[in-house]
């Protein structure tokens, strides 16, 4: 008599971003170390040198590299290219279920890819809102379109869970697993990786990353107006800053910032590197959604430039604080936090709301009880 074997899975992981490949380079790992599962990495490449990098990073192999980037690319055109390529990719393959992460664009395309196939789809991250399609843009919009589609929604918080069941999702369709960029920063934390720039005795470092399409123009120009005016007011700190390789945040920010003593503007910064400056800083400017939910559980405290957040649950632990882009405000948030003690202790708490670095196992654990266990799909 033949031993009944298990369901082998066949999984497509979708990423497009360094983002998305840091978040989902726990999840990959634990799937390919899972006996029941064969993972496909599937790669867009909708970010070309920044995503290689994090592959690289964690020893993640590209099965299917889509290599959509082209300089200066439209929204629409890329979301054209997505959508033919990953459908011409999905095609080849037979595939048990489609997992992606996030909110860019690939997610989106990849989520609706898989329902035009009839795949499940998972998503990671799911539950993020901040209800407005215009803030964050297009990321609202892409992962509201991701859940409505999706069959299994993993949550890295309850109040994202509980957004999800207001929208009609089933909740057994929803697994609050924490997020899995807390897995991969505390992953990297421990390689103890070398600071990429020279600290001098008794400076005291920021770390500012701004980017997002909703900071284009004006509220870019206040950011780096008020770098300039804390520069000038506090001689003991020093700035730096990985400018995005998007054409729209890296002239302004050489014109503005480029002459700006002890402002050190850099290149986008491999990972391992950037944790060692979210290590060594003493507090962080950024309008990042990655960075909100990172710099809490090193203790750091996090200015939001931004006016809302998708992310509350830093803001309500006292760990963030919405500053947006006002220049008087983030001068003035900052400096309190730079001359205020009591204020920065306040803030400087290692609280990680967002997980406990166990969320890909939680994630995968699901996965095989959904779709493995017997073959059952319902």
């Amino acid at each position: 008599m033949t031993a009944h074997r298990p369901k082998r899975l066949v999984v497509a992981a979708v990423v497009g971003t360094r983002p998305e490949a840091i978040k989902m380079a726990p999840v990959i790992k634990a799937l390919q170390s899972a006996n029941w599962c064969e993972c496909i990495v599937v790669a867009t490449a909708q970010h070309r040198q920044m995503l290689d990098q994090v592959l690289d990073l964690f020893g993640i192999k590209v099965d299917i590299d889509l290599d959509v980037m082209r300089e200066r690319q439209s929204l629409p055109a890329l979301t054209a290219r997505l959508f033919e390529s990953l459908d011409a990719a999905f095609q080849k393959q037979k595939l048990d279920l489609v997992l992606a992460q996030g909110d860019t664009t690939t997610v989106m395309v990849a989520a609706m890819i898989a329902f035009y196939h009839r795949i499940p789809f998972g998503h990671v991250e799911a539950g993020l809102r901040t209800g407005d399609l215009n803030n964050p843009f297009p990321e609202e919009m892409n992962r509201v379109v991701a859940s409505r589609l999706a069959a299994l929604h993993f949550t890295p918080t309850k109040k994202a869970a509980d957004a999800l069941l207001r929208e009609g999702v089933r909740e057994a369709d929803i697994i609050v697993t924490g997020n899995t960029v807390i897995d991969a920063l505390l992953e990297v934390a421990k390689r103890a990786p070398d600071l990429p720039m020279t600290l001098p005795a008794g400076q005291r470092l920021i770390l500012l990353t701004a980017h997002r399409r909703e900071n284009f123009g004006a509220p870019n120009e206040r950011i780096f107006s008020a770098i300039n005016r804390l520069i000038k007011r506090h001689p003991d700190i020093e700035v730096i800053y990985p400018v995005h390789s998007n054409p729209n945040v890296k002239r302004i920010a050489h014109e503005r910032l480029g002459s700006t003593p002890r402002v050190h503007l850099r290149d986008p910064l491999d990972y391992n590197q950037l944790v060692a400056v979210m290590k060594a800083s003493v507090l962080i400017l950024t309008d990042s959604g990655g960075i909100q939910e990172e710099a809490p559980a090193l203790g750091k405290p996090v200015l939001v430039l931004r006016e809302q957040t998708e992310r509350p649950e830093a803001v309500e632990a006292g760990v963030a604080k919405l500053v947006g882009t006002d220049e008087d405000t983030i001068v003035d948030e900052t400096t309190r936090l730079l001359e205020d003690e009591t204020a920065y202790r306040a803030m400087a708490q290692a609280i990680s709301p967002y997980g406990d670095g166990k969320a890909a196992g939680r994630i995968v654990t699901r996965i095989w009880e959904r779709y493995g266990r017997d073959g059952d799909q319902s």
